[in-house]
């Protein structure tokens, strides 16, 4: 009764959508800090412990929504109700009710192997994805009843204070109420490596601002570079704007290119059953007037035209593909992501640690001449050497660069005097230092206009010019060239001070000597470009989706040889609906400046122009865009919530592991084709021939048991495929399903192995006079199906010739000859009287050797015409 009480007077407070975050963290920007304590109910010495107990129940935990694990039986379930699995448990159903133990047993074995495989892959697919989750700092400091305390992350709730130091996760959305230097590294959601500046005072300006640009709100998820600040929490769980994007990518996930493809595979048969079965059953029960027995003969047919093995010959395959990808650095979460890994004609990824090192590098250190000057160097190194505020990545690149240059021991040379810290009003860091004869100079680092607004001069071959408007036109012309290419550029200079010295102030910073400029990039890979090139021999495109501005992100691009057709913004994007950007995406290769929902807006596009798209990232912006595509594909470093929404783990962040893993997939793809495509055809022609003979001869043409075992042995024969070769000009395009190029293949192949059943039909009945020998003509077509189809395998495993230029593997090669052996061995057995076969004459040996020899050449012919006409998919 209390609880209900309890309840009834702090009722719960539903989760915001993301557009009234966004509007609470955009207003909570503006106010004072009195106005945001007032608001949040909340002072300096945070909140009372009853009042958090309270929040807390009504606000919920400080948690975001995850992607929850299913049980192991929902997991189970899920791999058993796909459409081919469905359609091989209905056969097995009706073999119960028909009392056909024989086919009810070999099709659930066949069923149990192939969903056992499965669930035992990905099960430990995924747990070597939880080993590799990132360890998170789960802890915040917060102020409660005036004391500090160090409490989990979870039991954050709005209005308490937050103290934040470097190293600190933001644990929700904060508005920060006092600062001192404070630099947050925001690039979990915006994608950008250097970190931003964040400060206490309100936002004053009208205009409509981006909620990762607000100076004075912290996003839950980013993390405290350097600095210190107290904050107060807005908004927790999910109800962040963090928590916002982890609501997007839980729940059903988009069906891929390869779950497509099955699906309509599996009703191709389904068509091609639903006309052979009822007119083969109509055609015996009329013409023999056994009902009972045309039905077992229907049901054996359905057996005879589905290619049973199927899911188990693409879960082996799958299952060797993912041992051969996690041997290359690469884990697979999910399966049949392996097949739309080779499917991939698109790859959308980021530049940041992709395409770059991810970090910031000093190119040029350069004079008003653009020329190379060491002095620029030198007096860059002394300020970042000095300077006591935040070393940022600029900062650090100068010192490392210094470091490689073997010049880092000058600061040895000189003591710091003092600092003017670097403020976004001036934008620019001065020190003084002063040398072993005691002459002080100031050196002034920073943004180009405003250190050169301060300079008078500029040094060239160690004397001092006088900075004319032309000279500072050429300067600006440089920043602007470089700026266009997608440096920043910083500008250096010095003054030497005399008199006496009473502390640095504004006035010092006056009539300078302009040394120069230095320019810094985070510079590609030296795998990139190579990388790159194998990506587009392979006929897939790469597309860059970046947070960071395009011309930054069209100078890597170039750089590293990728084919620049067009740059769109994501404020263009805003403006589009998606049929316009349907159309734009294909014409362009850099998005630049998106938000989440832009990357996960382009995937769709792509998809929907028939594209199969992979998605390379590994922060919380990218979830929603690793969710749609295709391939969601991550990096071992990424953030949870990205790995959790990808199916495949990069354990290295490099375009060159993509490229193997392409390969592996095409090779996934072409064996598992293999088996369809001569599956398909080959039962096709076999029913093709079981129709014709179902209305000339007087008995069944085979019995079901007969074609039981067929069928069996046959798909024996082929699980060895998963480990065939792949000709290397297979695997040199993207493959896709081409459901009607298999039924093109099967209508066009498959009729061929009916020309040489009918040759076989007539040597048994008028050659052998199996007229009134049903047990001897269902021998010989046995046999003779057998090997034929299983030979068959070798002409269409490649486009090439075969046995002449090309070779299956030799556990293809293997298993061929032990199935026929097997299958011969069996008519002689002292077992054959099980099946209804019986001993067949030696003069039917050379008969077979020929027929299969023909049945070899023509089916090498017609193939050669077919991939002349239609390609070889």
């Amino acid at each position: 009764m209390k609880e209900i009480e309890y309840e009834q007077k702090n009722p719960k407070i539903k989760p915001k959508t993301k557009q009234e975050i966004i509007d609470t963290l955009i207003e909570f920007s503006k106010y004072s800090n009195e106005e945001i304590l007032s608001k949040l109910n909340s002072t300096f010495d945070g909140l009372q412990l009853k009042e958090v107990k309270k929040r807390l129940f009504q606000y919920g935990l400080n948690e975001i929504e995850h992607e929850k694990r299913a049980h192991w039986i929902v997991r189970l379930f899920k791999i058993i109700i796909n459409p081919l699995i469905s359609l091989l448990l209905f056969i097995i159903a009706v073999s119960v009710f028909t009392h056909d133990y024989r086919t009810t047993i070999v099709i659930s074995i066949m069923v149990i192997v192939s969903v056992l495989i499965r669930f035992f892959q990905e099960n430990q697919a995924y747990s070597s994805a939880e080993s590799l989750k990132s360890l998170v700092k789960t802890t915040c400091t917060v102020i409660r009843n005036s004391k500090k305390r160090e409490i989990d992350l979870k039991n954050v709730c709005p209005g308490d204070i937050i103290e934040l130091s470097a190293g600190d996760i933001i644990p929700a959305d904060l508005r920060i109420l006092k600062s001192n230097e404070l630099f947050i590294n925001q690039s979990l959601l915006t994608g950008e490596a250097l970190p931003v500046k964040k400060q206490a005072a309100a936002i004053v300006e009208e205009t409509k601002v981006n909620q990762l640009d607000l100076k004075n709100i912290c996003l839950m998820g980013t993390n405290v570079e350097s600095g210190h600040a107290i904050a107060v929490v807005i908004q927790t769980g999910a109800s962040t704007y963090f928590g916002s994007l982890a609501k997007s990518i839980t729940g059903q996930k988009v069906k891929t290119s390869f779950d497509q493809g099955i699906e309509k595979f599996t009703w191709l048969m389904i068509t091609f059953m639903l006309f052979m079965v009822p007119t083969v059953f109509l055609v015996n029960g009329i013409l023999k007037h056994n009902w009972l027995e045309a039905f077992l003969f229907g049901i054996s047919i359905a057996v005879g035209l589905t290619p049973e093995m199927l899911p188990a010959i693409v879960t082996v395959n799958l299952s060797q593909g993912s041992v051969n990808m996690a041997k290359k650095k690469v884990i697979v979460k999910q399966l049949s992501s392996i097949q739309n890994f080779g499917a991939m004609d698109v790859i959308c990824t980021d530049k940041t640690g992709t395409l770059t090192l991810n970090k910031i590098v000093l190119i040029k250190n350069i004079n008003i001449l653009g020329k190379d000057d060491p002095n620029v160097l030198h007096y860059a190194y002394i300020n970042s050497h000095f300077q006591t505020g935040f070393k940022n990545l600029l900062d650090s690149a100068i010192l490392k660069h210094a470091k490689d240059k073997k010049i880092n021991n000058i600061g040895d040379n000189y003591k710091k005097i003092d600092e003017l810290p670097f403020d976004f009003r001036r934008k620019r860091l001065s020190i003084i230092v002063e040398d072993k004869k005691h002459k002080k100079t100031l050196i002034c680092k920073g943004a180009v206009e405003e250190v050169m607004a301060i300079c008078n001069f500029y040094e060239l071959d160690n004397k001092e010019i006088p900075l004319d408007a032309k000279a500072k036109e050429k300067i600006r012309k440089m920043n602007e060239d470089f700026s266009r290419k997608g440096y920043r550029v910083v500008a250096v200079a010095h003054a030497h001070l005399n008199g006496n010295w009473n502390g640095i102030t504004l006035e010092h910073e006056k009539n300078l000597v302009f040394s120069g400029l230095m320019t810094f990039l985070d510079p590609p890979k030296d795998t990139a470009t190579e990388a790159v090139r194998k990506m587009s021999k392979l006929g897939v495109e790469i597309k860059v989706l970046t947070g960071d501005n395009e011309l930054v992100t069209n100078k890597i691009a170039q750089d590293v040889g990728i084919n620049i057709k067009g740059v769109l913004l994501g404020e263009e994007i805003d403006k589009m609906n998606d049929e316009t950007l349907r159309n734009k995406a294909e014409k362009t290769t850099i998005f630049a400046k998106l938000s989440p929902d832009h990357k996960r807006r382009i995937v769709e596009a792509l998809k929907k122009n028939d594209h199969v798209v992979g998605f390379l990232g590994d922060g919380i912006n990218d979830a929603p865009a690793l969710r749609a595509s295709d391939v969601g594909i991550s990096v071992d470093q990424a953030v949870d919530i990205a790995k959790e929404s990808a199916s495949m783990i990069l354990l290295e962040s490099s375009l060159n592991v993509l490229v193997d893993g392409i390969m592996e997939g095409r090779k996934v793809f072409g064996n598992m084709m293999k088996y369809i495509k001569m599956g398909a055809s080959s039962n096709f022609g076999n029913m093709f021939s079981v129709l014709g003979a179902s209305i000339l001869l007087p008995f069944l043409p085979m019995m079901p048991a007969q074609i039981l075992v067929n069928n069996l042995l046959y798909d024996l024969s082929q699980t060895a495929i998963p480990l065939d070769n792949v000709d290397h000009e297979y695997i040199a395009k993207p493959r896709k399903w081409e459901i009607n190029d298999i039924g093109r293949f099967m209508l066009f192949i498959g009729p061929i192995s009916s020309i040489f059943d009918y040759t076989t039909f007539f040597l048994m009945l008028f050659v052998f006079h199996a007229w009134n020998n049903p047990s001897l003509f269902q021998t010989g077509w046995f046999v003779e199906s057998l090997v034929s189809q299983t030979m068959i395998v070798h002409v269409i495993r490649s486009r090439k010739m075969p046995f002449f230029q090309t070779w299956a593997n030799w556990p293809l090669v293997l298993t061929t000859f032990i199935i026929i052996t097997t299958g011969i061995f069996i008519t002689f057995s002292s077992y054959a009287h099980l099946f209804s076969f019986v001993r067949l004459p030696n003069s039917y040996w050379p008969f077979l050797g020929l027929t299969i020899l023909s049945y070899i050449i023509l089916t090498q012919i017609v193939k050669s015409w077919y991939i002349g006409k239609w390609g070889y998919n």
